[in-house]
């Protein structure tokens, strides 16, 4: 059985280019990170602890605690090592696991070669031990293991999250071509706005930058709004010890009266599922829905704070041709009428972010899938940038 109490390495995973921002949550969470690297971040922290990662972290993807690390030479060895890790300490007979890797090694031919040898093991060792054996499959509705192995440096960790934590639970409607909502957390942490100014989204599509603001604002976290992890069927977890946490985060939660979030979209459909996911996440009374073509949206004059779009980038919806238009009208929307606000344009299209007709002050580089992304930012000054 594992000791919840028992401090051992763990390593947070994240989208590359989106580790700036979940060092810094971790920071803000009181963990001192041990190293970081393009996609993660490597700390020292319990199972207690990791179960607290996995309901407060918005940016992060995965919360994989170590339990082994050994030399592994080649594909023959992988049963023979495997099987002499003591898999029933974590996993109950009765219990279900899948087994997820990432191989780096000349001798393997097939990457579900590993898996498969992995699970071999674990229930062969059982069969053994307790003469039967847990269920297993390729879902993560049980206990996950991960393996990473390159070249001869073998890690096998328990993946506590099981599905990813970059889905945040309260998307029922995705709506077309959605940004995830830990990219949408990213690119606000990106932008550095603060509650006390406007959180302006228009082209708002499902409503994901606008609510990840929301929550972000009022200390909703994402825990709040998952009931499943895989860290709940390790041999050793305390229910009402996880109960205990959930109610904590209720406790968390701050009412903004002043908070000012606006989404707008040109399609009715989409202001629809705009609303019904903001229902499900709590805060459809902060946010102000309208619909209307962007350049007809609300635009606060004080305080000046923060405009964000996040329109199609011609890979998967648009036509250039089309966005084009698109493009130079929210350059002129932006330059014409929010004059003092900090403006952003998320996306995937450089030659399309050519038609904005602005300059931007910087360019913060994201992945959206696989897709090579900016955050562009603009500075929109009120007369000459000189006053």
């Amino acid at each position: 059985m594992l000791d919840f109490n028992l401090k051992g390495k763990v390593f947070i995973t994240c989208k590359d280019r989106s580790v700036s921002y979940l060092e810094k949550e971790v920071r803000e969470l009181g963990y001192v990170p041990e190293a970081v690297t393009r996609t993660g971040i490597e700390l020292r922290a319990t199972m207690e602890e990791c179960m607290d990662l996995n309901l407060y972290l918005r940016t992060a993807s995965q919360v994989l605690y170590e339990i082994k690390s050994f030399y592994l030479r080649n594909a023959d060895d992988i049963y023979r090592r495997f099987k002499a890790i003591p898999w029933e300490d974590y996993l109950d007979v009765d219990g279900y696991f899948s087994v997820n890797s990432v191989a780096e090694n000349e001798s393997i031919t097939t990457p579900l070669i590993v898996n498969v040898k992995v699970k071999d093991a674990i229930v062969d060792r059982f069969r053994e031990l307790k003469g039967r054996r847990p269920d297993s499959g390729s879902d993560f509705n049980g206990l996950v293991f991960q393996v990473y192995w390159k070249e001869t440096q073998c890690i096998v960790y328990i993946n506590t999250s099981g599905d990813t934590l970059a889905k945040h639970g309260y998307r029922k409607i995705p709506g077309k071509a959605p940004m995830m909502e830990a990219l949408a957390a990213a690119t606000i942490y990106a932008t550095e706005w603060n509650t006390r100014v406007p959180f302006i989204n228009p082209m708002c599509g499902s409503g994901t930058l606008a609510i990840e603001a929301a929550l972000m604002a009022t200390k909703r976290y994402p825990g709040l709004y998952r009931d499943h992890y895989s860290f709940q069927h390790i041999l050793g977890y305390d229910e009402q010890a996880f109960l205990a946490k959930k109610k904590k985060l209720e406790s968390k939660i701050m009412e903004l009266p002043d908070l000012k979030i606006i989404a707008s979209d040109i399609s009715l459909q989409a202001i629809s599922f705009a609303q019904e996911n903001a229902i499900t996440a709590g805060v459809d009374h902060m946010i102000e829905f309208h619909v209307c073509d962007f350049a007809e949206t609300e635009i606060p004059e004080k305080p000046r704070g923060v405009i964000m779009f996040n329109p199609e980038y011609g890979e998967r919806l648009g036509e250039n041709d089309e966005l084009e238009i698109t493009y130079k009208r929210m350059g002129d929307f932006l330059k014409q009428k929010c004059a003092g606000y900090r403006g952003y344009i998320f996306t995937g299209n450089l030659e399309l972010a050519k038609k904005i007709g602005l300059k931007a002050n910087r360019r913060i580089e994201f992945w959206n899938g696989t897709i090579d992304c900016r955050l562009l930012k603009y500075d929109l000054y009120e007369g000459k940038k000189e006053e």
